[in-house]
Formats: C-alpha cells, sequence, structure tokens
C-alpha cells in the first residue's frame, strides 16, 4: 500500500474540519468494525486510557464492512470515529464516503493469518485451496455442465484427508476475514483444480466463472459465523467434526482447544506469515475519519499510541497477543503518517 496517497488524503483535514463541528460535544472515541482486529484494538484502547489523561476509546466489533458502513455514514457526534478493519476499502465504499462528507484514512499496523483450525481431539489435516473449493463450491464442473457438488466429507475431496463429515463454520459475509478466504483459498483452488477453465470453457465468461467458483454450498455442509471467532469456537465444541476458519491470533490464543491444518503444506505461525511462506495472510488497518481529528479529544493521540513501538512494535503487546508486526522500515512509514494528521 502506498502511504503516499494517505499524506494526499490528509491535505482535506483543515478544508473540512469545520463541518465536524457537531462532533465537538462527544468526550470519547468511537470504534467498530472488525473481529480480528477487535482484540488489538481492546488492547490499545485500554492501555490509552490508564497511559494518558483521554478517556478510554470504545470499542465494539460487528465485521470489517459493518464499520467501514458506519464510518461512511456521515460526520458528527453520532458517528463512529475509526473503523477497524481485516479487508481493504472498495472503491464503492469510498464512493459512499465522499458522498456523504467523510475523508477515510487508512492506517495499516500489522499483518495477520487465516487458519483452519479443529478440535485438538480430532484427526489432522492438510489442505490446499483445492481442497477447500471442492468441499465447500456449491457446483463444480463435471462433463461439460455444472452438477450440484456430491461430496460429503473430506476423503471424497481428497482421499488424503480423514474420512469426516465436511462442516465448515466459515466467516459471514460482513467480515473481512470472509473477503480474504474467498480470493485466497475459494477462488484460488477454483483455478488449482482446473474448474474455472473447464467453466470458461463451457461459454461463461470470467466474471460469471468467478461468480460460479465463489458460490458457496448451502446443503449444511457450510456454516456462515456472523459474530466473532467465540461463536466458531463455540460450534467447534457442539460439532467436534467441524473446520473453523479463525485469525492466528486466535487460534495461538486457544491451542489448549484447537489443532492447526497446514496449507499447501505450511503451517501457519508469526514466521512463515511474516516471511510470506504462508499463502492465507492479509494486512490488518483501521481507517479514521479525517474530520474528526482535533474535534474528538484525543483521536490523533490515539492514533500515534496504537502505532508506537512500544505497542505495534515486535515486543510489544500486540505481538504478543498474535499480531505479525510491520517491517522496522514500514512501521516507521506509517508513524510518520499518524504524525501527519
Amino acid at each position: 500500500m502506498s502511504f503516499t496517497k494517505l499524506s494526499v488524503s490528509v491535505l482535506a483535514v483543515a478544508a473540512l474540519s469545520a463541518t465536524a463541528a457537531a462532533a465537538q460535544t462527544r468526550t470519547n472515541i468511537q470504534i467498530a468494525g472488525s473481529s480480528t482486529v477487535l482484540p488489538y484494538a481492546n488492547i490499545v484502547a485500554e492501555a490509552f486510557g490508564a497511559e494518558t489523561d483521554f478517556e478510554t476509546p470504545v470499542v465494539e466489533g460487528g465485521g470489517s464492512s459493518t464499520g467501514r458502513r458506519l464510518l461512511c455514514e456521515g460526520v458528527g457526534e453520532g458517528t463512529i470515529d475509526i473503523a477497524n478493519s481485516s479487508s481493504l476499502m472498495r472503491d464503492s465504499e469510498r464512493e459512499t464516503c465522499a458522498a456523504n462528507g467523510v475523508t477515510p484514512i487508512e492506517i495499516r499496523f500489522g499483518y495477520d493469518g487465516i487458519v483452519f483450525a479443529s478440535d485438538i481431539n480430532g484427526p489432522g489435516f492438510a489442505f490446499t485451496p483445492a481442497d477447500w473449493y471442492m468441499a465447500l463450491a456449491a457446483e463444480i464442473p463435471m462433463d461439460g455442465e455444472m452438477v450440484a457438488n456430491p461430496n460429503m466429507s473430506w476423503s471424497d475431496v481428497n482421499p488424503d484427508l480423514p474420512d469426516q463429515p465436511i462442516n465448515a463454520f466459515i466467516p459471514g459475509t460482513n467480515h473481512g476475514t470472509r473477503e480474504v478466504f474467498e480470493e485466497n483459498v475459494i477462488l484460488a483452488g477454483c483455478e488449482e483444480t482446473g474448474a474455472f477453465e473447464a467453466m470458461t470453457g463451457m461459454g461463461m465468461d470470467e466474471d460469471a466463472a468467478e461468480e460460479a467458483c465463489l458460490a458457496i454450498r448451502t446443503d449444511g455442509a457450510s456454516v456462515d459465523i456472523e459474530g466473532d471467532y467465540t461463536q466458531t469456537l463455540a460450534n467447534l465444541d457442539s460439532t467436534p467434526t467441524g473446520i473453523g476458519v479463525f485469525g492466528l491470533s486466535f487460534y495461538e490464543n486457544n491451542t489448549d482447544r484447537l489443532q492447526v491444518a497446514t496449507m499447501s503444506g505450511v503451517e501457519p505461525s508469526t514466521e512463515t506469515i511474516a516471511s510470506g511462506e504462508y499463502p492465507v495472510s492479509r494486512p490488518l488497518q483501521f481507517y479514521v475519519k479525517a474530520e474528526h481529528i482535533g474535534v474528538i479529544p484525543g483521536l490523533q493521540e490515539y492514533v500515534e499510541f496504537f502505532l508506537s513501538d512500544e505497542i505495534a512494535g515486535p515486543g510489544g503487546p500486540l505481538a504478543e497477543y498474535g499480531l505479525v508486526a510491520l517491517p522496522e522500515a514500514e512501521l516507521d512509514e506509517v508513524q510518520a503518517t499518524a504524525a501527519g494528521l
């Protein structure tokens, strides 16, 4: 991501600050969004309230797309200041923000991996994206036509996998994790199996083939989780044969209950994500409402506090929880951007 773009966005703050006058009566920072970012933001908010003279920010979840939607609703006391997000803001969301007088400033603070975990007492799994596509696709191409997915067990998908029913608990469409899961796993698996090529060979254009790749079965083998990772974990407790999709940090804080699968032969860890070896990773970021900077007490200070070496650096509490910290040069660049808000 280029932070030059962020600096340009910030130039609009002075001109637009007058429109945020209605927000002046609120004295605490309000944050919502990604369930993946939620524990990190809670750690920072609690430390910020304890170590500064500002009020402790109010942090809520709801999912990345929900947070971004709330951020873009407008300017003023009744709107949030920061949207946490495990996926990047879409062009359409930026257009909505602009239409409502909102300038979102993107701040990246680290990286995370998406992992596939199951009951610690069950069999181990070694997945590829192709396995997940063949397990969860609503329809797959066979003999020149699209047919309902016939696979009912993981061994149907791949004989090297355990003979266990397909019970997948995946993030709902309100979560940024879902977007990365679809692109880096389901779509990648569709291409890996040759299904995408088969669909275009059947006469579909590329957009239609991609839509077909991403259509998830609705026969009960896959369940969307609209809540946070604790809900996914609860589903695994009640369905011991299930496989859940989590962020790496959540898994690492629940290793007494979960075991993690490899993906394409690589076990997820902070080291394999930092090196780029693990194939299902993504940046984590939050979006700050430029119009509230200098209006909501402590907003800029919170951003700078969040990005400080003591908090977001390799030895800080976020890394201890499971964040893959930004490389030093990238963190320096983001810190400079925050200082100039």
